[in-house]
């Protein structure tokens, strides 16, 4: 077959798959559901932003100047009298009043209810002048908000999609439709026709969770975040489309060598672990600098642990380009050990192939 018949045929098979999918109601409300999650979760993070989590202080005239200049974290009430501090603390109104009086140097008393409210009380003491030879320029908070979004992302588009091709692949099989196909098309053009176009719908979903993303912080007022998060976002879809190529044809390759739907779940087992290990990995690991690099380097959570260390400035301006390179090659080897496996598997009927005689020529 020629060159232009191929391209041809692998067109023809991508929009075959883009088709069926965007006529399955089960595909299009899951896609609304996910972009929904999506809005959801930037405008929560947008609400949590805005939350007045200061401490509500009662002060009087004269000790007023003292929290002055702790209006981000102290709000204040003032009050003309110690004893209306004292009835605000005692109504729960304030979680504390600064009233005049007390031992040197500072000469004001801290009134509370119940306990010493000690946040409070670490802001109004004495400290000497830091210096800090490092620092977190991204808060804990944050930095695991941003993995989980990325690990989760990552996790549902491609185990979603992953299975959706290695069923494909077996029902096409088990009702002898592909013998229908390969008898018009090779069968290198039809497994490059399922992951194109699978691929295409995934990144689809992709672009379409960081346009919300991208908006969402736009409208919630999170300018610093929405300036931190673009180059990482841009990052994730670019691993994000190379490391789902990768997958894709494995899942195609795995579909292939069954027979039965009911044995999908054995041969998609090993490609199910790694599509799940970076998203738990970046749960419990994310503030871990020697996990977070080494998964950056590994083609399966390149997607994940790239982006992130990017956000959080961890990674050096060659890293990024250094596991590309990586993931390319990867994406490579994989997609010509896929199509061996499913072109020498994808007619065999009955038992399950094993991956020995699946890579013979």
């Amino acid at each position: 077959m020629n060159t232009q018949s191929f391209i041809q045929s692998v067109w023809l098979v991508t929009g075959r798959e883009i088709g069926s999918k965007l006529r399955s109601k089960a595909f299009l409300i899951s896609t609304g559901i996910l972009f929904a999650l999506a809005l959801i979760g930037v405008i929560w993070a947008g609400v949590a932003a805005d939350s007045d989590s200061r401490t509500p202080v009662a002060v009087t005239p004269e000790t007023a100047a003292v929290v002055a200049q702790l209006d981000d974290v102290v709000e204040t009430t003032e009050v003309a009298s110690v004893a209306e501090a004292r009835d605000l603390v005692s109504s729960g109104e304030v979680d504390a009043a600064l009233v005049p009086g007390g031992a040197d140097p500072f000469g004001y008393t801290l009134i509370s209810e119940d306990s010493v409210p000690t946040t409070l009380v670490s802001l109004l003491s004495v400290s000497p002048e830091a210096e800090l030879l490092t620092t977190d320029t991204v808060g804990e908070q944050l930095r695991y908000f941003i993995a989980i979004a990325f690990g989760a992302v990552f996790f549902i588009a491609a185990l979603t999609f992953g299975s959706t091709i290695a069923s494909s692949v077996v029902e096409e099989k088990q009702t002898r439709v592909v013998e229908l196909l390969i008898s018009a098309i090779s069968t290198r053009a039809l497994l490059a026709g399922k992951v194109l176009g699978n691929t295409i719908l995934a990144m689809g979903q992709i672009l379409g969770i960081a346009a919300i993303a991208m908006i969402g912080l736009a409208v919630t007022d999170q300018g610093e975040l929405l300036g931190g998060i673009g180059a990482p976002i841009g990052w994730f879809a670019v691993f994000f489309l190379f490391g789902f190529i990768l997958l894709a044809a494995l899942y195609a390759a795995a579909g292939a060598t069954v027979s039965r739907q009911e044995d999908i779940g054995s041969t998609t087992m090993p490609l199910t672990i790694l599509v799940m290990a970076p998203y738990f990995l970046v749960i419990f690991f994310n503030d871990n600098p020697a996990v977070m690099t080494l998964m950056s380097y590994i083609p399966f959570s390149a997607p994940v642990g790239m982006p992130v260390r990017i956000f959080v400035e961890e990674a050096q301006w060659w890293e990024p380009f250094l596991s590309l390179v990586i993931l390319l090659a990867s994406c490579v080897v994989a997609i010509f050990v896929s199509a061996k496996i499913y072109q020498n598997s994808i007619l065999r009927m009955g038992a399950r192939v094993k991956l020995a005689e699946a890579l013979k020529s």
